[in-house]
């Protein structure tokens, strides 16, 4: 896509209150020509005097903040040929339209506007629609908010409220458990059924004495159907019911820790969906596992128990009223990623190291005690409970991705670290091409797989080549091996002599987890070279080309087993070279072989070597090869490509801020960041206007001024800031101040709260002709302690206070304290 940094686009606003309504033109304007005025303004044509809007006139219909962008120039979007989101007309169209204008400027009965692009390039599409608001983390510290304090500004209330936290993370980790058990227990039971008969299958076809008219075409196509109809059951719940549960619903969960709120992320239907569509996966035989969505599934049974209501039932419990809003939700989705995360490993540090080390962008030391106490409570609740469904007496399910203990402790001699950093720079070289492999593929789909159906046959698509591939490596590859040797659930005997098996078929008659425990774990001599270097090779490609698919699958799986089978692969490999190298035990390069894939792929590291270890019971002592290991991997990734979570983000167009400001910006100031001018609202003012403004722009946040000279809002002094969200509240309750003596002493801050977190649109706002006239005082409503910071200030500077703050919007002022502009997120990725 042609990079814009100088267009303009000339906006064309109809009368109509209705969005769809509007027509906008936008034409190319040359870099040379004199621009009329300063860079990233939105200014009428007319004179700014003759152009001030006025209570009975037409607001602004649009301003540079509508059309931020949902996407970097890094990843642009197409744009569907005749999509109803076109905004972008012909260079002949515009032209002709901008040449009207010019030849006859009175002919029109609205103003005309220009604006200067914000950003590089422009996704059309998200100019109609853009999908990704920011939430609100600054609290709101109004009138009604500091009456609630007043009243409960006791010693008694804040301990209840306190112990109410406590109890709510406890509730976190137990129902979360409870859901892992519900997912796992259908996975257990399906995939043996599947096995099993398959193994039946396999060995009553075979072509020997006894069946001379075996033929193994029928396992394959069994194999096949029992593959593709759970896949396709899958991918079409997540396809037509709930899309947003595809994939792991780590990079979703990560991006709303950063202030980002995505549409459907933490409903009771995303959660059921999720689970459903894990365990058809996995049963399915896709290359993935249940262990990375386990995290977003947390994420919602926090934000369901925390809130005290459910809104997809229109059920309120009157509970935890204290806490619906988007500050304490988000330290509570914070406990149940980790409690996911804990359930799935058995780690209750490594899911609360997780959830601080990979999603959360804001935390405290409270907060990480709450997160370790949901964890621990996940993670005993799924041993409890699997321990007693397997009927066993001591506590050994541990968690979903159960690696069992190395027999024998896991000893390293010091030369072997070199050898361990080379593991790692192995892992970070495969890590970064298999992300950029992945991320090329998910680039194809999204160009070319756009139709929901198929999206579907897709899935089923890969269901069918894996187990393709799957079957011709059992049939060709012959690697027989005594039984006994290793604990095989389903040995197939195939062309092997009696009571032999072959492995090869082992490695894939099971699932992802017990493969990963049969390399860690099998006694040296239980594969062939051949087997491993064809099997990681298959793998890897399988892994890449599922990871994107339709489905709620996770990443952490199929990465650990690719990285397992090269380290084995590598330690039989110098075993054969150097016999007398004692020191080769393949289960423990398995496991560094692992742990460098992983960390190449996700780029994480103290959290993982610590789930590494609380899975396999490794000695501490063995830390430091884990964490050089993955120091090295990640070392290695970053130099070539960003971790797979970070690249699913960017190409979802999410803006998520980074950790440090971005080069290109250091050296600006906040006049150079910032949009202007801004539509704002006088402390007292017309109904008639606040509901215009509303209807004709997106804003979510409006500066409150006073002192203002006549209707020149914009240049008004900051007295405070007030929310979308709010004015709606307002003017479906009709809080005007002409009715004050009916709702003064019932208004609170729940009037508030009772609607959070699906705030009403505008649309279903009506404002009869005689309400046209009251006004609103929004002394009460507004937050009179805004961020404000100076245009002069670096960017530096205010990107380090907004991010710290966790701010939705930054007000940028002049010395007299007057609205200049204002910055929310997008001005700092994509200005």
């Amino acid at each position: 896509m042609k990079k814009i940094d100088d267009a303009e686009c000339l906006i064309d606003i109809s009368s109509s209150d209705d969005e769809d309504n509007n027509i906008v033109h936008k034409t190319k304007r040359k870099e040379s020509s004199k621009p009329i005025f300063a860079a990233s303004s939105f200014v009428p044509l007319q004179n700014p005097k003759e152009s001030e809007i006025n209570d009975d006139d037409e607001p602004p219909a649009l301003s540079p903040s509508d059309f931020e962008p949902s996407c970097s120039t890094n990843n642009p979007q197409p744009q569907q040929a005749g999509s109803s989101s076109t905004l972008v007309a012909s260079e002949n169209t515009s032209v002709r339209s901008a040449n009207a204008l010019l030849e006859n400027p009175e002919g029109r009965n609205h103003p005309t506007f220009y604006l200067r692009s914000r950003s590089a390039a422009i996704n059309t599409a998200a100019l109609k629609d853009d999908v990704y608001e920011s939430l609100d983390y600054d609290v709101c510290d109004n009138v009604l908010f500091k009456e609630e304090q007043k009243r409960t500004d006791n010693a008694r209330f804040n301990i209840k409220k306190d112990i109410l936290r406590w109890i709510i993370f406890i509730q976190i980790g137990v129902v979360t458990a409870l859901i892992a058990c519900v997912i796992d227990i259908p996975i257990e039971e399906l995939s043996a059924v599947k096995y099993t008969f398959l193994k039946d299958s396999v060995d009553n076809n075979v072509a020997v004495n006894l069946n001379p008219n075996g033929n193994l075409v029928i396992p394959y196509l069994y194999w096949i159907l029992m593959s593709i109809i759970p896949v396709i059951l899958g991918a079409a719940l997540v396809t037509y019911v709930e899309p947003i549960t595809a994939g792991s619903g780590m990079p979703q969960v990560k991006s709303y820790l950063n202030g980002v709120k995505i549409p459907r992320i933490v409903r009771i239907k995303t959660l059921a969906v999720k689970a459903v569509g894990v365990v058809t996966a996995v049963v399915g035989g896709l290359v993935g596992g249940k262990e990375g969505p386990m995290a977003h599934a947390g994420a919602v049974v926090a934000a369901g128990i925390s809130q005290g209501k459910s809104t997809t039932f229109v059920k309120d419990f009157r509970v935890f009223r204290a806490f619906r809003d988007d500050h304490e939700k988000r330290d509570f989705v914070l406990g149940g990623a980790a409690a996911g995360v804990a359930a799935a490993f058995g780690s209750p540090i490594g899911g609360m190291l997780f959830s601080l080390e990979e999603a959360a962008s804001f935390w405290n030391q409270n907060l990480i005690w709450r997160t370790l106490v949901a964890s621990i409570i996940s993670s005993f609740t799924l041993n409890i409970v699997l321990s007693a469904y397997h009927g066993l007496h001591n506590f050994t399910f541990t968690g979903l991705f159960n690696l069992g203990k190395f027999e024998q402790p896991l000893k390293f001699e010091y030369f072997e670290l070199p050898i361990f950093m080379l593991f790692g720079v192995t892992g970070g070289l495969l890590g970064a091409m298999w992300n950029s492999y992945n991320t090329h593929i998910n680039r194809f789909r999204a160009r070319f797989v756009k139709f929901k159906f198929a999206r579907i046959i897709e899935a089923a698509l890969v269901a069918i080549i894996g187990v393709t591939l799957a079957c011709i490596m059992i049939f060709f590859i012959n690697d027989c091996r005594p039984l006994g040797n290793d604990p095989t659930d389903y040995p197939v005997q195939l062309f092997c002599e009696d009571n032999e098996y072959n492995a090869m078929a082992a490695l894939w008659f099971q699932t992802p987890e017990a493969t990963v425990r049969s390399l860690f774990h099998d006694p040296p001599g239980s594969h062939k070279i051949l087997t491993l270097t064809v099997f990681t090779l298959v793998y890897f490609f399988l892994a890449c080309i599922t990871f994107g698919l339709n489905v709620s699958l996770g990443i952490f799986i199929p990465t650990g087993l690719v990285g397992a089978a090269w380290g084995r692969l590598v330690a039989m490999i110098i075993f054969y070279i150097f016999p007398e190298a004692t020191f080769l035990n393949p289960g423990k390069y398995a496991l560094i072989g692992a742990a460098a894939n992983l960390g190449g792929v996700l780029r994480m590291t103290i959290s993982l070597s610590v789930i590494l270890m609380e899975t396999t019971g490794a000695e501490t002592s063995f830390f430091f090869p884990l964490i050089v290991t993955l120091i090295s991997a990640k070392w290695v990734g970053d130099y070539f490509t960003e971790g797979i979570y970070d690249i699913q983000i960017k190409m979802s167009c999410v803006p998520v801020l980074p950790w440090e400001l971005l080069p290109k910006y250091k050296g600006h100031k906040a006049s150079q960041l910032m949009s202007s001018p801004v539509i704002c609202i006088k402390k007292i003012d017309s109904a008639k206007y606040i509901y215009k403004i509303l209807r004709r722009c997106k804003h979510n946040g409006f500066p409150v001024v006073e002192d203002v000279e006549g209707n020149n809002r914009e240049n008004g002094r900051v007295c405070g800031i007030v929310l979308r969200s709010q004015l709606i509240v307002i003017l479906l309750n009709a809080l005007y101040e002409e009715k004050k003596r009916f709702w003064e002493k019932e208004i609170s801050i729940e009037t508030f709260r009772n609607v959070y977190p699906r705030y009403p649109s505008i649309d279903s706002v009506r404002l009869p002709n005689e309400k046209q006239n009251y006004t609103v005082n929004l002394e009460i409503f507004m937050n009179p302690s805004p961020v404000r910071v100076s245009e002069c200030d670096s960017a530096s500077k205010i990107f380090k206070k907004f991010r710290a703050l966790g701010l939705r919007h930054m007000i940028v002022i002049n010395r007299e304290n007057r609205v200049v502009g204002i910055i929310t997120r997008k001005d700092f990725l994509y200005k």
